[in-house]
């Protein structure tokens, strides 16, 4: 009983973990990254539509993206789309078949505005890892009766590790991107 509650927390801190560093590849470090557009939601006939589904988007150099969209009807949806994209500072502009998408130099105070926002996300995954935690605890402290309370404390104790373990990794993983912000 206490492995399955140790299974479902791990696989679900692991997701936490997945989900902050998704989140951080969508903040733009200065290159251009195809993940910059990944979350990027474009109205296609109504409905909100992630961009990847709708075209694909590659690396032309350093700076600049360029988004081949699958239905050519849908390049002043993608570009509306991109524009009003919060912290992008993008201007796109299309030649009747692709879109290219010039992203333009990072100033210090953009940089130190981005490192907030990875912040930010960071601290939101942290929460939910100790979200996660407490929910695993109650699930604990509900055994007590059917396995004793010996090995519920041991359990905690170990629920304390695996915790620690997975706040690391969002950590290392902050001191990365933001490492990657900063640089010049």
């Amino acid at each position: 009983m206490i492995d399955e509650v140790f299974a479902d927390v791990k696989d679900r801190m692991t997701k936490a973990v997945e989900s902050a560093r998704e989140g951080f590849a969508t903040v733009r470090t200065g290159r251009a990254n195809p993940a910059l557009l990944q979350n990027v939601l474009v109205d296609y006939y109504g409905t909100p539509t992630p961009l990847p589904q709708l075209a694909s988007v590659a690396n032309q150099d350093a700076r600049s993206l360029v988004i081949t969209p699958y239905d050519k009807g849908a390049m002043r949806d993608i570009e509306q789309a991109i524009r009003d994209t919060p912290n992008l500072g993008a201007n796109p502009s299309n030649d009747g078949n692709v879109i290219r998408v010039t992203l333009p130099e990072l100033t210090e105070e953009r940089r130190k505005e981005f490192v907030k926002i990875v912040k930010a996300k960071a601290e939101d995954a942290r929460v939910a890892i100790r979200n996660l935690r407490r929910h695993a605890k109650d699930s604990l402290d509900a055994l007590k009766s059917e396995v004793g309370e010996d090995e519920v404390a041991r359990a905690e104790k170990e629920l304390e590790s695996v915790t620690k373990q997975f706040t690391d990794q969002i950590d290392e993983s902050l001191k990365l991107k933001e490492a990657e912000l900063l640089e010049v």
